[in-house]
């Protein structure tokens, strides 16, 4: 499955023009299957939007931490799953919830932000890749493996991922993207905000095609 890239400007941006633009802003969980069927529809968003905006990507925690094992979970996941595919035509592999993987999305927010930081030109694309290689492809999502074999097939340097994605450092620095999503007041995943002129308002909850998105954004844009 292929996925657009995208060139990622992150709020920190010094340039005056980076500074005047409305910032998008994107909150998600790879392993949130209504951010994974909404993929299409935030790649369609940015390419419509183009350079009116820029982005912010914030990794929102959708369970981090959990101790449930997939199949206490098999029943409430497929019935989610089922209903993402039949909105988005997003492909699921099933076999993943017969097993006792503890369903802790900690790690693949982990391996987004650090991407974020050494490429952040691609981290949309990275965020859709370990999206398919849960939801598609039934990729152990605790193994650092699953997450560096898509890093390096991004460019990045394997040791240079691994290394931060093991440390205790990057371990506690995750924690900020999940107070930056509550602080935004996210209450569920995807979310997608706009922040213009130092006020921050919600486009969207919850999946959303993307034509209602831009006007979203649009109207926003101009009041």
């Amino acid at each position: 499955m292929k996925y657009l890239l995208v060139t990622i400007t992150l709020m920190m941006a010094n340039t005056m023009n980076s500074q005047d633009k409305p910032t998008l802003i994107y909150v998600g969980d790879p392993m949130c299957s209504w951010c994974y069927g909404f993929g299409h529809e935030i790649d369609d968003v940015i390419t419509e939007l183009g350079e009116d905006v820029q982005l912010e990507m914030v990794m929102g925690g959708l369970r981090p931490y959990d101790t449930q094992t997939m199949t206490d979970l098999k029943d409430f996941l497929t019935d989610h799953w089922n209903d993402v595919h039949e909105a988005s035509g997003q492909p699921f592999q099933y076999g993943i919830l017969d097993t006792e993987l503890i369903y802790d999305t900690e790690p693949s927010c982990r391996a987004v932000m650090i991407v974020r930081e050494l490429q952040p030109s691609t981290v949309m694309a990275y965020f859709h890749k370990v999206q398919t290689a849960f939801y598609a492809e039934n990729k152990n999502p605790h193994l650092t493996n699953t997450y560096a074999d898509i890093a390096v097939s991004m460019g990045l340097n394997r040791e240079t991922f691994v290394k931060k994605f093991e440390s205790k450092e990057y371990k506690a620095l995750i924690k900020n993207d999940f107070l930056r999503a509550s602080q935004l007041g996210v209450r569920s995943f995807p979310t997608v905000l706009l922040s213009v002129k130092g006020k921050t308002k919600v486009v969207s909850a919850g999946y959303s095609k993307a034509k209602k998105v831009i006007e979203n954004i649009r109207k926003i844009i101009v009041d």
